[in-house]
């Protein structure tokens, strides 16, 4: 258990540092320069994974939960809102990066390059629907989580050391997990689905690139290079996003609680935040290109 709490001290951590550089990166560019409805979106994700990170690291570090002067209840309910609404937003915003990449690189022939003049405006409307959305349906965890009171009270399922799930019916706990299902199986199926229309638009483009260059070793194109990225991110995102969810729909089912399990399940749910920001560092040229600098100016001063 030690072992796994400080991989999970140190997935965190790297976590949230990660996503706050490329927040204040997304901030600075949107504030200082043309706003693009890519960098915004991609805010919007980093500020997501960063609240979702610090709301995990909170509910898990129990020394620090049980400093907070105020009422057991109240924090158990707040934190579990915040993490919840932050793991749904996730996904549903990476369903919305996925849309927008596919509507921008869709050819002026296809049904989707009729929204490319309109996606600013859109963007805004999905942002406001989204968060509208979230902040509701998650609602019902401010009634059925609390604060975890009395060992010999074996109807609740204590999932960290601090807080506990409410006894609620077996019938209203099947219905609220088959809503949550059917609405994560809509989100990745529209992701995969755009996600495979990009794949398949991105090597249309390669291919007729080697054909007019008639390049007998051609190099990684830009395009291979986006395929690629996107294939990763959305296959790690289906995976792990995926694994979290048996893990924690079977836990509510079955109203067990494992602390071996769970610990497994906070390190599953952390990874995807975890790795999208060094992902889009990695891939961004614009950030590569001031940590260049930075490096350079740093080895002259040197």
């Amino acid at each position: 258990m030690s072992l796994l709490n400080n991989v999970f001290y140190i997935q965190t951590g790297l976590g949230v540092i990660a996503n706050m550089f490329l927040f204040l990166f997304y901030t600075f560019i949107i504030l200082c320069h043309r706003l693009k409805p890519m960098d915004l979106i991609s805010c919007q994700l980093t500020f997501t994974h960063t609240v979702l990170l610090l709301t995990s690291g909170v509910l898990w570090v129990t020394d620090v939960f049980e400093s907070l002067n105020i009422d057991n209840d109240i924090k158990c309910k707040t934190a579990f809102y915040i993490s919840r609404v932050m793991r749904s937003l996730s996904i549903c915003i990476t369903c919305l990066l996925s849309v927008f990449q596919a509507v921008t690189i869709s050819p002026s022939t296809s049904f989707l390059a009729n929204f490319k003049l309109k996606l600013k405006k859109y963007i805004i409307y999905a942002f406001f629907y989204i968060w509208s959305l979230n902040l509701s349906f998650n609602s019902n965890l401010i009634i059925y989580v609390g604060g975890f009171t009395n060992a010999s009270e074996t109807n609740q399922m204590k999932v960290t050391k601090s807080c506990s799930l409410l006894p609620t019916n077996y019938i209203i706990r099947a219905l609220i997990l088959t809503v949550t299902t059917s609405m994560d199986v809509f989100l990745v199926g529209v992701m995969l689905t755009t996600s495979a229309y990009m794949v398949i638009i991105l090597f249309r483009h390669q291919r007729q690139c080697r054909h007019l260059h008639s390049l007998s070793h051609p190099r990684s194109s830009p395009e291979k290079r986006a395929t690629q990225t996107i294939l990763l991110l959305v296959t790690f995102f289906v995976v792990m996003y995926w694994v979290d969810f048996i893990i924690s729909s079977t836990a509510v089912l079955l109203w067990m609680y494992n602390p071996i399990i769970q610990s497994v399940q906070k390190l599953v749910m952390n990874v995807y935040p975890t790795i999208t920001p060094l992902v889009q560092i990695s891939s961004d040229n614009r950030i590569i290109n001031i940590l260049k600098n930075i490096r350079s100016k740093y080895d002259q001063i040197l």
